[in-house]
């Protein structure tokens, strides 16, 4: 699963809208656009603050990084 369907499904699963996402990922609301239209990918470091998000709402989706 790429990052980008990684962060729509987050969002849908704990119903944010993309400015709430942004608050809690401490990134800008056009950050978030961005990523999930994949037209930027995100840092290492964004994509582990992401990921200890999710962990931290349980929410599975996978850790490998095979992201593009």
């Amino acid at each position: 699963m790429e990052f980008k369907d990684k962060l729509v499904f987050a969002r849908a699963k704990l119903d944010l809208s993309q400015s709430e996402l942004a608050k809690e990922l401490n990134v800008s609301l056009p950050t978030i656009s961005r990523w999930e239209n994949g037209k930027v990918n995100p840092t290492k470091k964004a994509k582990v603050v992401f990921m200890q998000f999710c962990r931290k709402n349980n929410i599975e989706i996978g850790e490998e990084d095979n992201d593009r």
